[in-house]
């Protein structure tokens, strides 16, 4: 942990906002959170968004590939002609490129998500589970009217800068008639999640100073606000005139989900005026494929000096009955709408090919050298979650709002009433990082950037009752498979029969032990459910909760949302006592195998039917991985102790113990440490591994570790007997086969790379500090390896400027043995550096991590804000943006914050054991009876030093 008097001398890359706007201007804003804050990464508006370059492979790596590409392929081609998507699928491109041109997203998480990018323009449209439309809808803009008294001075501008491609020709009768007319040279874009401010100095009208405020509500420990699907606008104008000016905001949007969707016909757009002086448009939407309807709302809310009109409908069309031209020119005459729009009803449904369109205007008087607040919200309400295989479910935030298409107002409502308390919740959870002078500048805000992801990353999250009312568990524990020790249902009740209350079976077996359908875990026990999450490991790997990665960046989760992380530990306990027998075909080898087998933890939760159809992943047999169950072990209890929650660890605890047991099938020599068996068996699954490897190795030393902890803390005391002798074996065993002196080898085999050094080898290290518990190594090898890291991996890659290179040889050189041993990963970046600083190498962790902010997020990189992709090759070419891995960074901050839970944790000497013979400390030569219990967690009276 850094000490109180630790400072960083790091070159801030803190973009002070007076570099950007005058400082007579950030005095004029700084009332009402209406100017930018110190710490937030900027950019102006007439910044170049480049088109991103993704990676491409090697022609070696090409030839070692072909069969799995034709495997894939034709999976892809197989998957489509049912009308579904594969997890994986390289051979489809978005006809959108990616640019470097993301922002802050908007809304919570879980109920869709809509991304606005730094110039304005809303897209990334998540509505629908799995999918994900990058277009952006150009027709949904704020513009803004400008007139002074005496007429002589006007401004109408959209408030985006620049002109696109996608606009057409000025004549026409569509959105390129309007007036593209900012330049964006004096405007500024200032983002720290989940709030963005867009600062207007002197654009359009040199008198006017303009700020526009975006809110979300995601709010830590707050699990129904932050659940919300809307975001609040809020423009502060100030008139630097000696006029007063009359100030019209325009706020448009389409009926649309993204896409072609607008174009399907049957949308119905509707006025309302709701409570408070809460007044807008109702957009209907109708989707296609079965999908759930969406409903959006645009709203403003009128106040004594601002007056609010709508317009419920213009078309984009030539031959629209009220063109968007028609929109443009009433506001640029009148500066409004009609007020008898307010009672014009619902519109006729859309005809397909038409796009609908509706809008918004809030009218205010600025006296000269006065001040206006004028706010807007959007909501789109879409309330039940439907996946391509057929299981429907009730989002989250409809346990507060209900499934009305109406919910819509009450949400837009609720976000202009309450986003001044949301705003103080925001700064008081994140001021204590801000002001902390410890930290480098780029840290700060890139720390609570990062967390665009659980916005953005196809979250999902829905209300726990929809599961219980709906009988939505379609997979019966009778489907599943009962092959190589599956559990059939007469076993089932004799087991539930040989349980205690808190379902640790007596006969020390793990197996289901909850009365819930399917593979959804029973938690009425549990206070206050917050509801079941799910979020993709990236927008292109549309798998859920992929789990070898979740082991990255549950960070996040555990410091804030706990809840909502025990939940997903919940889901995958009970996950590794289930059985799938269903087969699959396994891409990479070609073979045949069971979709789940019982005691391995799953790759994932599944893809086209979550929880019910787990392991969506399908290029490797993920049963026979050797990373899956050790992180499953390390991350239960990181979260027990951390949260010291004994109930969590009651519930989990069989699927710990069966996790442990599985995994004695891999130590094929009896010296009780696991070998990987010649393919990629872990997360870096092109990344092959013979014998004993220090990944997946030190994985294991520290999930021995961590289980032998959790189980005196249980009270299975004679389990963690049992993990205390293996440790040290395999503890021994590998620094055998591993240690060379200054750092671990990759592995213990002969191949080109065996010697190679990674930057993942002290994974197990990182999670051991995580938790409280004593290193799994002598301080000294810990040291020496991560100082070699820094030197080769981080250092030796571009000075440090782009993070560390997963491998490298000890000559200095990459490794490119495929395409995973050469790229640099993000999140992987962002573990290394959190190792370092619970090792005491504060200077180098932070050092390894400013790589991927130089390289991604700063102006000099290569434009992956709000966007930040698994890894990139060393010319900086992107593979899988908007990645989950890259939460990894909060791993760092619980590093330097960890929490008095973690450090007054009992304490467990692994030295301490009662010597067994090699064939008794055989798990599965042992069953052991749960005598009793402890009294609780960190209760004094509990020994931990047997």
């Amino acid at each position: 942990m850094v000490g109180p008097s630790t400072l960083f001398h790091r070159r801030k890359h803190s973009w002070p906002p007076e570099e950007f706007i005058t400082k007579t201007t950030l005095q004029l804003l700084d009332f009402d959170s209406a100017a930018p804050p110190p710490h937030a990464w900027r950019r102006r508006l007439n910044c170049h968004a480049n088109i991103l370059k993704e990676f491409t492979i090697t022609f070696r790596e090409a030839i070692k590939m072909v069969t799995l590409g034709i495997r894939l392929w034709s999976y892809v081609r197989e998957e489509a002609s049912h009308g579904r998507k594969a997890p994986i699928d390289p051979f489809t491109k978005e006809n959108c490129k990616p640019s470097a041109s993301q922002g802050v997203p908007l809304g919570g998480m879980g109920s869709g998500s809509i991304s606005r990018g730094f110039r304005g323009e809303f897209k990334q449209w998540q509505i629908t589970p799995g999918t994900c439309d990058p277009s952006p809808m150009m027709s949904n803009q704020f513009s803004i009217f400008i007139s002074r008294e005496g007429g002589h001075k006007k401004y109408a501008s959209v408030l985006a800068p620049g002109r696109h491609g996608s606009l057409g020709k000025t004549r026409d009768k569509g959105i390129s008639s309007w007036g593209w007319n900012l330049n964006g040279q004096h405007s500024t874009y200032h983002a720290l999640f989940p709030r963005a401010w867009t600062v207007y100095d002197g654009e359009p009208d040199p008198e006017l100073k303009i700020s526009c405020r975006q809110i979300s509500p995601f709010i830590p420990n707050n699990y129904r606000d932050s659940s919300l699907p809307t975001a609040v606008f809020v423009y502060t104008l100030v008139n630097t005139g000696k006029e007063r000016a009359k100030v019209s905001l325009l706020f448009t949007w389409a009926n649309s989900i993204g896409g072609t969707s607008h174009m399907l016909g049957g949308h119905v757009n509707e006025p309302f005026i709701g409570e408070d002086g809460v007044s807008g448009v109702l957009l209907h939407h109708k989707t296609d494929k079965g999908n759930p309807p969406v409903t959006f709302a645009i709203s403003a809310c009128e106040t004594q000096n601002v007056n609010v009109t709508v317009l419920p409908y213009f078309g984009l069309s030539e031959d629209s009955s009220f063109t968007a031209k028609d929109m443009w020119d009433k506001m640029e005459k009148d500066g409004k709408f009609d007020q008898e729009n307010f009672n014009s009803g619902p519109s006729v449904p859309s005809t397909a090919g038409d796009t609908i369109c509706a809008a918004v205007s809030a009218t205010a008087w600025v006296e000269a050298h006065g001040k206006c607040t004028v706010s807007f919200a959007l909501s789109w309400s879409s309330p039940k979650v439907k996946f391509s295989k057929g299981s429907t479910y009730d989002r989250r935030y409809t346990k507060f709002y209900g499934t009305s298409p109406r919910a819509a107002v009450d949400l837009v409502h609720d976000a202009l009433t309450h986003y001044k308390r949301w705003e103080e919740d925001i700064e008081a959870w994140q001021n204590p990082i801000l002001r902390d002078e410890r930290l480098p500048e780029w840290y700060k805000f890139t720390l609570f950037n990062e967390l665009y992801f659980l916005v953005a990353g196809g979250t999902v999250w829905i209300d726990s009752a929809s599961i219980r009312a709906n009988g939505n568990s379609q997979l019966q524990q009778s489907d599943l498979g009962n092959s190589d020790g599956g559990v059939d249902s007469k076993d089932q009740q004799n087991n539930r029969d040989n349980c205690d209350s808190n379902g640790i079976e007596s006969n020390g077996e793990a197996s289901v032990t909850d009365k819930s359908n399917g593979l959804f875990v029973d938690i009425s026990h549990v206070d206050d459910d917050v509801g079941r999450f799910l979020y993709l490991e990236g927008v292109e790997y549309v798998m859920w909760n992929t789990y070898d990665v979740h082991f990255y960046a549950s960070y996040a989760l555990l410091m804030l949302f706990p809840k909502i992380e025990l939940n997903i530990q919940r889901d995958f306990a009970k996950a590794v006592l289930s059985e799938d027998g269903r087969k699959v075909k396994f891409l990479a080898e070609g073979n045949l195998g069971i979709r789940k087998v019982r005691g391995a933890v799953p790759h994932d939760l599944g893809m086209h039917d979550p929880w019910n159809e787990m392991n969506a992943y399908n290029i490797h047999d993920t049963s026979k991985w050797k990373d899956l169950n050790p992180k499953f072990v390390l991350q239960v209890y990181r979260d027990f102790a951390a949260t010291g929650d004994y109930q969590f660890g009651i519930d989990v605890w069989p699927a710990v113990r069966a996790a442990m047991e599985y995994m004695e099938q891999f130590d094929r020599d009896n010296d009780d440490l696991i070998e990987n068996d010649g393919f990629p068996d872990q997360t870096y699954d092109t990344w092959t591994v013979h014998g004993v490897s220090a990944y997946c190795g030190c994985l294991w030393l520290a999930a021995l570790q961590a289980a032998a902890a959790m189980a005196l803390q249980i009270g299975d005391k004679f389990f963690a007997e049992l993990c205390k002798n293996k440790f040290l074996n395999a503890k021994a065993a590998l620094e055998a086969k591993l240690w060379n002196g200054t750092y671990f080898n990759y592995d213990s085999g002969a191949s080109s790379n065996s010697k190679s050094i990674q930057t993942d080898q002290l994974a197990g290290q990182w999670y051991t500090a995580s938790s409280g518990l004593p290193p799994i190594f002598e301080d000294s090898k810990i040291r020496s390896t991560l100082q070699k890291i820094f030197d080769f991996n981080v250092m030796k890659t571009k000075g440090g400027r782009m993070g560390a290179v997963n491998g490298m040889h000890p000559d200095g050189k990459v490794d490119e043995t495929c395409m995973q041993s050469r790229e640099i990963w993000t999140g992987v970046t962002y573990a290394a550096a959190a190792t370092m600083i619970l090792s005491g190498m504060e200077e180098q962790g932070f050092t390894t991590a400013e790589g991927i902010f130089t390289a991604g997020w700063s102006e000099e990189g290569f434009g992956y804000w709000f966007q930040t992709p698994e890894g990139w090759t060393m010319d900086g070419h992107y593979r899988s943006l908007i990645y989950m891995r890259p939460l990894a960074i909060w791993g760092m901050q619980w590093a330097l914050s960890l929490p008095k839970a973690i450090l007054d944790a009992p304490k467990i000497n692994m030295m301490d054991r009662v010597h067994m013979s090699p064939r008794s400390r055989r798990f599965s030569h042992n069953s052991r009876v749960v005598t009793h219990k402890a009294k609780c967690f960190g209760d004094s009276s509990l020994s931990c030093t047997c």
